[in-house]
């Protein structure tokens, strides 16, 4: 029976998931890694460490599955986007950096200020924020001219993943879109970008780029050994691990939507040309012909991963589906807090922070996970407002990442948007879509297309929003924003 093998490397862990062509999972394993915070907005992790966190989770889960890897016809990686990964000219790891990072945030004030912001959406259609790959590239040239020096090749997380298995650099038209790394006048890079940012000598160092099916190589004697792998079976190009997450869930026509709600809080759209009424965040490609306009900050699900690990005796795992039987607990009521979810700041360079707000002595652990499951769909919810504020159009959408694992969280999506919200029921969607690409490269599909078709499945029935939760969500939905405005300042003097 043929397989596929789908990585997805987050921020916080990274995946090996083998399914079956008809996208059934087969085996998960997964290892957790570390990140490095040697001073306060730093967020690293060593490149080494995503190539042991890859060589565990795919051998055990290769283990798991009770297979030699014989069957296996061909890997796919995503892994988040952003952040900067480095290999020296020998292609030895010098360095990583995380997408939840916040040393460069002025170097984004100076870019602002100076109109070269303006100047860098207009050809990459992406606004410079902290963690974004050139931001940090000018960041590293500038402030740390000794690893400038020594690198050799610049790379996105799965990109490190691609050149472990098969020993060639590379990079995707997906992930180094939703860089700001891609010139759309051109759909290449171009000098002239990265003179924007100050960096044209990086154009020398950053990888060839390929579709995101593409095969870059093939599995190498040395990573099959290290994996259980069988050397020379094909590796593709990859993915953007939020476009993964989309293509996953069945979402690559025009006009279907995307929310990812995991590490970042992810809100996306397929369009046929990045044409809208107001600039949005992001924008990153699917396929040749197809966009993902994105609206994106980290302020998802990490914020119920913070809580449980600091005040739940340190346990990890499966937070959402162990906090919903406290949450449904809650009754509506408008003296329920409120919780902002910036622990790793707000959309862009804005210096938010996290922080609940009108707690009694008479609240709960419970009404405080309510709030913070509440507070990260309203993170969503301004995310979906300004798509919608550009033009696009966005009536339904389908629903992935950790928060599908609760049993109230998807239902509090439907309420507080407003739109009815459909469930993937692959928890795996990110690793999915990989491994679709890693079908569509050796010929099983012949576009992805083809391949959601016969591989993803959702929840028969879409979550219809309830009208009354509506309103009562709506309501503090504005008071939300009005306390996010009133603490601006302080935020602001406090950074």
């Amino acid at each position: 029976m043929s397989q596929i093998l789908g990585i997805d490397a987050g921020n916080t862990m990274i995946k090996a998931v083998l399914f079956d062509l008809s996208g059934r999972v087969l085996s998960v394993a997964e290892c957790a890694g570390e990140t490095h915070q040697p001073q306060e907005g730093y967020a690293e992790r060593p490149v080494e460490d995503i190539w042991r966190g890859v060589s565990n989770a795919v051998s055990r889960c290769l283990q798991q599955a009770g297979t030699r890897g014989s069957e296996v016809i061909a890997v796919g990686a995503a892994g988040h986007g952003n952040g900067l990964y480095a290999l020296d000219r020998q292609q030895r790891p010098l360095f990583g950096i995380q997408s939840i990072d916040h040393r460069a945030s002025a170097t984004v004030q100076a870019l602002e200020s100076s109109g070269a912001a303006q100047q860098i959406y207009a050809l990459s259609l992406q606004k410079p924020w902290p963690a974004a790959t050139p931001v940090l590239i000018s960041w590293i040239r500038q402030h740390q001219p000794e690893r400038w020096a020594q690198i050799g090749h610049l790379l996105c997380a799965k990109d490190v993943i691609a050149h472990f298995l098969c020993g060639n650099v590379s990079a995707d038209y997906s992930d180094a879109a939703g860089a700001g790394l891609i010139d759309y006048r051109q759909r290449s890079y171009s000098r002239e970008l990265l003179a924007l940012y100050g960096i044209e000598e990086a154009l020398a160092l950053l990888p060839p780029l390929r579709e995101s099916c593409e095969v870059t190589g093939v599995v190498s004697a040395r990573a099959a050994q290290l994996t259980g792998l069988p050397a020379g079976i094909p590796v593709v190009a990859g993915m953007f691990d939020v476009v993964a997450s989309a293509v996953g869930s069945g979402v690559v026509n025009c006009g279907e939507a995307s929310i990812v709600a995991g590490t970042w809080s992810i809100n996306q759209v397929v369009v046929d040309k990045p044409d809208y009424l107001r600039p949005v965040f992001m924008n990153s490609i699917i396929e040749r012909d197809r966009y993902m306009a994105i609206e994106a900050s980290a302020t998802s699900a990490a914020n119920l991963d913070w809580f449980l690990r600091e005040f739940d005796d340190g346990r990890a795992g499966q937070g959402a589906a162990r906090s919903s039987d406290s949450v449904a607990q809650v009754r509506p009521d408008a003296q329920l807090p409120l919780y902002h979810p910036y622990l790793y700041s707000g959309r862009k360079a804005e210096p938010a922070k996290a922080g609940f707000y009108g707690l009694g002595g008479w609240h709960t652990r419970a009404d405080m996970l309510f709030a913070l499951f509440e507070g990260v769909t309203f993170a969503h919810r301004a995310h979906i407002d300004r798509l919608r504020a550009a033009g696009i159009t966005l009536n339904q959408a389908t629903l992935s990442g950790g928060a599908t694992r609760s049993s109230v969280w998807p239902q509090m999506f439907a309420d507080v948007l407003g739109m009815p919200i459909r469930v993937a029921t692959c928890h795996e969607t990110g690793a999915l879509g990989a491994a679709l690409c890693a079908g569509v490269g050796v010929g099983q599909w012949p576009n992805l297309a083809a391949a959601v078709q016969q591989a993803v499945t959702l929840a028969p029935e879409a979550l219809q929003p309830r009208a009354a939760r509506f309103a009562f969500h709506d309501t503090r939905y504005r008071l939300f924003k009005k306390l996010e405005l009133a603490m601006s300042d302080i935020w602001r003097t406090a950074s």
